[in-house]
């Protein structure tokens, strides 16, 4: 799938959509089969959904030593973020977790590039960053937070999400030297799937089929839309832009998944989700207009 660079910003919109529509698409899938046997197929789709990409971008797999650590790393962190979502959407809403993932994801990418690279963030940046944490708290409610019972409950699942994705984020980034892109999700794909077959061994795999129409459209929409076609565009895009400024397009994921959270399952959109979610737009609009100055 060629992107051109002047269209990336189009692109990546298109990827934080199907990404936000995948949270009410998962929460469909909970109540019906177990997270191993539910997981193991949403990899496996995704495995066989990309041998059509790699026959139609003609490019001869080359797989360098080199590139393993950030295959299997990012392999074993899509898994961790498959089951942590999966959790978090069972015990608590799809929307909850658009909003809550994708503003602490951001934020911890770009504290810990900056430690890494030993960079002082840029005063306006830093601004649009913890803008963008006070828009994610104002739509999560954070004062209404119950420390109690906080690491028994959905929210600290998708605070776990959150660092496994800022994980990703970071291996994407470097492993562009070292693999295509395309081959490089490709071969996630094959390890996740494997490492998620050993583990759905006890269930009954082929449960799925006899499930129904809606629970195969989420399966597959999972699998091909909010896998494939979106984690491929955001890899190439975290090659090209770096992983900080990437990741910062993950702020329209939260209002994607409450719209389409609000059309597939009813939940209520509130008045501090609208608020929350427009100081998130401003504070992406600054972090970007930085980055391109």
């Amino acid at each position: 799938m060629p992107i051109k660079s002047q269209h990336l910003s189009y692109w990546l919109v298109l990827a934080m959509f199907l990404w936000g529509a995948g949270w009410p698409a998962l929460k469909l899938l909970t109540p019906n089969l177990s997270l191993e046997v539910i997981s193991f197929w949403r990899f496996l789709i995704m495995s066989i959904t990309f041998i059509p990409v790699l026959i139609y971008i003609k490019k001869p797999i080359v797989l360098q030593k080199s590139a393993l650590p950030f295959i299997v790393g990012s392999a074993v962190l899509n898994v961790a973020f498959m089951v942590f979502a999966f959790l978090g959407v069972k015990y608590g809403s799809a929307g909850s977790g658009g909003v809550i993932i994708t503003t602490i994801s951001p934020i911890l990418t770009f504290l810990i590039i900056s430690v890494l690279t030993k960079t002082a963030l840029p005063s306006q940046q830093l601004f649009g960053l913890l803008l963008g944490f006070v828009g994610g708290a104002i739509m999560f409610q954070i004062n209404h937070i119950n420390l109690s019972s906080f690491f028994s409950g959905a929210e600290f699942y998708f605070l776990l999400c959150a660092l496994a994705w800022t994980g990703v984020t970071i291996l994407a980034q470097h492993s562009q030297v070292h693999i295509n892109p395309i081959h490089y999700s490709f071969f996630i794909a094959i390890i996740a799937t494997s490492i998620l077959f050993v583990f759905a061994l006890p269930y009954d795999i082929s449960a799925v089929f006899d499930e129904g129409v809606v629970f195969w459209s989420a399966l597959l929409y999972l699998g091909v839309f909010g896998q494939t076609l979106a984690t491929t565009i955001y890899y190439i895009a975290s090659g090209k832009l770096g992983s900080s400024k990437t990741s910062t397009y993950m702020y329209l994921v939260p209002i994607f998944a409450l719209v389409m959270s609000y059309i597939l399952l009813g939940e209520k959109i509130e008045l501090h989700i609208v608020g929350g979610g427009a100081i998130s737009l401003i504070a992406l609009y600054l972090i970007q207009k930085k980055a391109k100055s």
